[in-house]
This record gives C-alpha cells, sequence and structure tokens, in this order.
C-alpha cells in the first residue's frame, strides 16, 4: 500500500489483490497529472466537477477515490480495478454507494458533462469506448485523456479527433502528457466497427471452421494466435459429465472447443475483462448447446476448492506495462486449489517463460504434451 498526495488530500492506495510484497502502485504520473490539472494547480482554471462525471478505465481506482465527494461513475473493462477502487474507497473511509461502478458493457450515463479518460493500451478499446460514449457527450463536455508519453500516439489523438472532436495535447509532466478534446456534436463518427468476428482456420480440432466473436480490446481479435492454435491442435479428448474452466478464456474459443468435443461437460469461463467474456457469450451463443457459465474473476478465486475436473489456461505475462509471472502463479495456485485429486490444469505459453518449472514445484509433476519452437503445452496433476 502506498500513500496518494494531493491537492484534495492524502490517499491510502492499492492494487487488488493486495499484496504487500506487491512492488507496483496503484497509480502513476499519469493519474498525477489529471488530478493537478482538475485543480488548478498548473496554472489552469480548477474544472468544474459540479455536474455527471464519468472516469474510463480508471486502473486501480485512484482517480474516482481522489474525486469521490463528486459521485463520479467509473466503467472499467477490469474486475480487478473494480474491486480495487471499492477497495481503495472503503480504506480511505468513502462511502461507496454514490459512486457508480460500471462495465465496459453496461449501457453509459444518459448525459456526461465530464470525462476522464485514462488511455487504455488497446487502441481498438479506446475506440469502442469512445463510440459507445460519444452520444452521450455534448457541445459543453470537458474531456481529459491521461496516459503516460509512451502510450499516447498519433493513432491515439486521431481517434479522439475522429469519434468525439478537435484535439490537443499538453507538455510532458514526469513521462506524462494530458489529451484535451472539444466535443463536436455536428461531427458523424460513423459506425462503431466492434464486435469483430472471424472463422477458424480448419486443422484446429472441434472448433475447425467455426465464426468467433471479439470485442474490442481482446488478444489477437482479427485473427487465431500462433498459441492457442497449438493448443486446440492438443485438446485432451474427453467423455462424460465433468466439470471444466476455461480460465483466462478471452474469446472463448478453447472453453468451445472442450464443449463441442465433450457434451455432457460443464464448462465455466472466468476471466477479469469484461470484454472477453462478453466475447466468450457470444462465440458460444452461435457454436455451443450445451450449458455453459461465465464468470468475471480473479482467477479461480469465485470457485469453490475440490469441484473441478480440468482446467484449460493461457495465462498473461504482463499487467498494463509491467512484465510479471505474478498473475500466471495465483491462477496455478487458484487451480491446485480448485480441482479434485486426479484433475488436471493444462497451460499453454512461451517456452522461455518456463511454466514447466512452477507447475512441478506446485503440483509435483508436468509433462510436455506438445511443444513448437515457440509454445509449449504442459499438463499437471493434483495428486
Amino acid at each position: 500500500m502506498n500513500r496518494l498526495t494531493t491537492s484534495r488530500g492524502d490517499f491510502d492506495l492499492a492494487r487488488f489483490p493486495e499484496d504487500p510484497r506487491d512492488p507496483f502502485r496503484a497509480w502513476d504520473a499519469a493519474d498525477e497529472y489529471l488530478l493537478r490539472h482538475l485543480d488548478g494547480i498548473d496554472g489552469e482554471r480548477p474544472t468544474d466537477l459540479s455536474g455527471r462525471v464519468v472516469v474510463l478505465g480508471d486502473r486501480w481506482g485512484a482517480l474516482v477515490t481522489a474525486i469521490a465527494d463528486h459521485r463520479p461513475v467509473q466503467i472499467t473493462d477490469s474486475f480487478l480495478a473494480r474491486e480495487a477502487t471499492r477497495a481503495n474507497l472503503t480504506r480511505n473511509g468513502v462511502d461507496a454507494d454514490p459512486t457508480r461502478l460500471l462495465t465496459t458493457r453496461d449501457t453509459p450515463p444518459d448525459r456526461i458533462d465530464v470525462l476522464l479518460i485514462r488511455v487504455p493500451k488497446s487502441l481498438a478499446l479506446l475506440e469502442d469506448q469512445l463510440h459507445r460514449l460519444a452520444p452521450h457527450v455534448h457541445a459543453d463536455t470537458v474531456v481529459v485523456g491521461a496516459g503516460m508519453v509512451t502510450e499516447i500516439h498519433t493513432s491515439t489523438l486521431r481517434l479522439f479527433e475522429q469519434i468525439l472532436g478537435p484535439t490537443r495535447t499538453s507538455l510532458a509532466a514526469k513521462k506524462a502528457r494530458l489529451i484535451f478534446c472539444s466535443p463536436d456534436p455536428r461531427l458523424t463518427p460513423g459506425a462503431n466497427p466492434w464486435p469483430r468476428r472471424y472463422a477458424l482456420p480448419e486443422g484446429v480440432g472441434a472448433a475447425s471452421g467455426l465464426t468467433v466473436t471479439n470485442h474490442a480490446g481482446i488478444f489477437c481479435a482479427d485473427r487465431l494466435d500462433i498459441g492457442t492454435r497449438l493448443f486446440l491442435r492438443n485438446l485432451p479428448h474427453r467423455r462424460g459429465r465433468e466439470r471444466v474452466v476455461d480460465l483466462g478464456c478471452g474469446n472463448g474459443v478453447v472453453g468451445m472447443a472442450m464443449a463441442l468435443e465433450n457434451s455432457e461437460a460443464e464448462v465455466l469461463f472466468i476471466d477479469e475483462s469484461y470484454q472477453a467474456l462478453a466475447s466468450a457469450e457470444a462465440t458460444c451463443s452461435t457454436n455451443v448447446d450445451s450449458p455453459v457459465e461465465f464468470l468475471a474473476a480473479d482467477g479461480m478465486s469465485g470457485v469453490p476448492a475440490g469441484t473441478v475436473d480440468l482446467v484449460m489456461n493461457n495465462p498473461p505475462f504482463h499487467t498494463h506495462r509491467a512484465t510479471t509471472d505474478a498473475t500466471a502463479w495465483r491462477m496455478f495456485h487458484g487451480s491446485r486449489a480448485a480441482l479434485r485429486r486426479g484433475g488436471e490444469l493444462w497451460v499453454v505459453g512461451n517456452r522461455h517463460l518456463g511454466y514447466h518449472v512452477k507447475l512441478r514445484r506446485l503440483f509435483g509433476n508436468c509433462e510436455v504434451v506438445a511443444s513448437d519452437p515457440k509454445f509449449v503445452v504442459l499438463r499437471a496433476v493434483k495428486r
């Protein structure tokens, strides 16, 4: 936990799930720059926050916590960010009830007077959300984006220009930059290009030739990535009633293939991204007849211990700009707890990540099911 000092006061903040060993803060220089701008500290006039304030993409709730007295609406694609916001509001003695916590799939407020945007890593997600929010802003809406210099590109500014209106940027401060946009009600940005759909190639098992749906922000939204392709070609062939989890499901293609391979299986799709879950649900709705479930969660934290027969996992190895295996490690631990004795965890990952070492340490065993020069499919059994 760290303390964010602002002109509005000091706030104790932590990422979610809270870990005292976590070396990363729950805010960065872009959050600080935006809060200084809102308060007029850098020579600008303070921003009027008396109207409807919407905060898009607040990564760990730092912005929402700092301006909570203005009853902001948070819109996020991240379950972890949503839970971090709840925890940080409570930690700082702020009543969370007046703050509406929405997902990127929820309907935005009818009118937005101030729109604060933490620029996401995914340009596609920014495009989708600007399209969704554009009908709710007006000519006097104050729109301010914030991000690190490495996150703001010409393509980023072009989206603001094309979808909302004239855009300019601030000077850089502590490697952060602000984006100022003046909405133009006369602008006609065209239709939102998301979600997108594509057909899977042949030769990938039960899912061959089927159409998958991808909402904005999903990894490899316009094609099947080579790691998942290897996974689909080497899935276990199982029959009978069992509980299967597609952990970190993305667009749900792996869980869909497992449901098609074994029609008696109960498949649970888990992801911390609401865009991913919406994609998986759309993918399954057109291809799968058997019952499936969808859960927004931090890994396997929402699954009771000893209730699962098989977990399929393609873990991420980065969080925002940080490269780390912390998420994969939590997924592996959670999977072992959720599996019944004899249950299996199947993992696909880049060879250089060395997941086999962690799995052997945790499960006491690990075998290579398949590999190519870049990826490896691993299997660990709970004894």
